[in-house]
């Protein structure tokens, strides 16, 4: 039986625009913020012709960067309808090709990392703009409380106020046109900032380039999140809205632009954010309500996608499988309460450590480079994958390589003014993705399988034998074979040797996580009719694993079917109808220090018993019910090469 839906990208309606608008353009919408500021600090000097290059820089770097290669390229390579690298992973990693999963890795650590730091810097950056209309305003604290409301209300879900994102955002782009638009006017020659030329003119003439680059990267560290929350909007809302927010931010950094330009006197003062600055007096307190709200927003898209990327990571077998929650019936709104934990952590750490939004700006942006890069890498892939000529894979990769690159070195001089902070915790994820990932394949090649069918006559004896105390009604077993004919010896071992178990009905259950996000589907071989059942369970990598409720549902068809009948066979039950009860097996094994094996897998192996501990037990990870499961422990030997044995009896 199969529940996997077709997926059809979201036609484009007005309702969809909005919502996409509240959704994915949360990060990128809130780069005016801090870009031009940011910019202003990488030259103490303002002269037009730099600040003309720098609003160029910032034009196209949106044009190639997020609309080239986001929104006309990477939003086909949709993993039936969801986005992000680890959905473009999973395209991919069937090819043969088993180091991808370390891009991926890099990736998916170095876009957490990035994430952990935005929040603070956008929330920071908003309240820093009361220093307009008071002096020495408290920045930490106030910044602070936001930040501990926004990940307080996470446990919440966002159902209640997410109508009000799309609305709040929509409000928030029309703001900075029409700020932009009326400032503009103040250096009409701006606009010389849509033709290319200068924006290589400066890159060629100024030595501080490096510099420049680090500070315009800034407008577009939001493309990756445009394209991690594909699912949730479709490409083609994405795309139709793009054309909106990409003119309305364009006309703000032109207006910043013409405003510096124009006072590069007040420009240069280190409290001036042209933000505010192009601001009417009478409109500054409404703009910094709106910024927080903005920022708020652009946080809380941040941190659910930072949910997603976790909850993804562990379907993949790249992270221990921790507690996840649904707080609403908002598709694909979920909650993983030791995340938020940590990802609040960081940001509290990230306010307390740099303080304001000035140092924040030397650690923000050099992670996220990384995670752009490893998408362009896989990006080819995927194309190569999809028959595309070898020559436009070529440039593809050439130019976006190429572009990206410049940006890594740029942004590089930002490691010991800050860019430190995010290397460090991508460089403990990846640590942790690269452990766990190859542990686990290490596990997996030291299991051992048997032909169950050459037992199927000892396992039905063993269910019929009267002398053979009673384990329960139906004996389920968690198996991590592929194959409906082939069990783990230890599972079998469970049920003749170690302590024999009788019951009226065995069912294996094969869970397989798939590379597409939302399939949900069983097969069921019946080894013995009516008795032994093994039930193959495929889950995509976003489908929460409730293995009770989909094994209920599964038994339920066939009985329905009447291929299996569950009611109990102690006679005083079955005189009432009560269908028997149900006992959960799990296999858990422990790596053995006696294993004669090498250094790096013994090491690993270690490693992996240790992270198990920051994830929730099996048999929570897999939904069962704790109070009728047991986990029988069996060692995990692992051998490289014969093992040494006695050769000669001593009497």
């Amino acid at each position: 039986m199969t529940i996997t839906k077709r997926f059809n990208h979201p036609p484009v309606t007005a309702l969809g625009l909005l919502v996409t608008l509240g959704i994915v353009f949360g990060d990128i919408g809130t780069s005016p913020l801090y870009v031009m500021k940011t910019i202003c600090h990488a030259n103490p000097s303002f002269d037009p012709d730099y600040i003309l290059g720098a609003v160029s820089l910032v034009f196209w770097t949106l044009t190639l960067q997020t609309t080239v290669k986001y929104v006309l390229i990477a939003l086909r390579a949709d993993n039936k309808g969801e986005g992000g690298i680890l959905a473009l992973y999973s395209l991919v990693r069937s090819k043969g090709k088993k180091w991808l999963y370390l891009l991926a890795a890099m990736g998916a650590a170095t876009l957490i990392a990035d994430g952990v730091i935005t929040p603070a810097i956008t929330v920071t950056t908003s309240v820093e703009g009361l220093s307009a209309i008071m002096p020495d305003p408290p920045v930490v604290p106030i910044s602070l409380f936001i930040i501990t409301l926004i990940f307080a209300a996470q446990r919440f879900g966002t159902s209640a106020i997410g109508r009000f994102f799309g609305p709040f955002m929509l409000g928030w782009f029309l703001m900075l046109g029409v700020l932009g638009v009326c400032n503009i006017g103040l250096a009409p020659s701006i606009l010389k900032a849509l033709n290319p030329w200068y924006a290589v003119r400066i890159l060629l003439d100024y030595p501080g380039w490096f510099l420049v680059l680090g500070a315009v990267f800034l407008c577009t560290t939001g493309a990756e999140a445009l394209y991690s929350d594909l699912g949730h909007c479709g490409r083609w809302n994405i795309s139709v809205a793009w054309l909106f927010v990409k003119i309305m931010l364009v006309l703000n950094y032109m207006g910043q632009g013409a405003w510096i330009i124009a006072h590069p006197d007040a420009a240069a003062a280190p409290a001036t954010n042209p933000f505010y600055a192009i601001m009417p007096q009478w409109f500054v307190l409404p703009g910094i309500i709106m910024s927080a709200g903005a920022s708020i927003i652009a946080s809380q898209a941040l941190i659910s996608g930072s949910f997603t990327i976790f909850s993804e990571a562990i379907n993949l077998n790249f992270w221990p499988r921790l507690k996840i929650k649904y707080p609403s019936t908002v598709k694909g709104q979920l909650y993983i309460p030791s995340v938020n934990l940590c990802l609040f952590a960081g940001c509290v750490m990230t306010v307390l450590i740099f303080g304001t939004s000035s140092h924040m700006e030397g650690a923000y942006g050099l992670a996220i480079t990384i995670t752009m890069l490893m998408t362009t890498i896989l990006m080819a892939f995927w194309m190569r994958q999809r028959k595309t000529p070898s020559w436009l894979v070529w440039i593809f990769l050439v130019a976006f390589t190429t572009i990206e690159i410049v940006f890594l070195c740029a942004n590089l001089f930002k490691f010991f003014h800050g860019g430190w902070y995010t290397i460090l915790l991508a460089a403990m994820l990846v640590f942790v993705i690269y452990s766990w990932h190859n542990a686990s394949r290490i596990r997996r090649r030291y299991f051992q399988y048997t032909d169950i069918r050459k037992s199927l006559r000892l396992i039905a004896g063993i269910s019929q034998d009267k002398e053979i105390p009673k384990a329960a009604s139906n004996m389920v077993y968690i198996s991590e074979s592929a194959d409906p004919y082939l069990i783990e010896t230890k599972i079998l071992y469970s049920i003749i040797n170690k302590q024999p178990k009788r019951a009226d009905h065995y069912w294996f259950i094969r869970v397989e996580y798939t590379d597409e996000p939302s399939t949900l589907n069983y097969t069921v071989d019946e080894l013995i009719p009516g008795r032994v059942f093994s039930i193959g369970l495929k889950l995509g990598f976003r489908i929460d694993p409730k293995i009770n409720i989909y094994l209920r549902q599964i038994i339920n068809d066939l009985v329905k079917e009447n291929r299996v009948d569950l009611t109990s066979t102690y006679p005083s039950l079955r005189e009432e109808g009560i269908p028997g009860d149900f006992h959960f097996t799990i296999i858990h094994r422990v790596f053995s220090p006696s294993s004669s094996c090498r250094p790096f897998e013994r090491g690993i192996m270690s490693l992996y018993e240790r992270l198990r501990k920051i994830g929730i037990t099996t048999d929570a990870a897999l939904g069962l019910d704790t109070s009728s499961t047991t986990i029988e422990h069996v060692p995990l030997i692992l051998t490289s090469g014969s093992p040494h044995r006695v050769i000669q009896r001593i009497d």
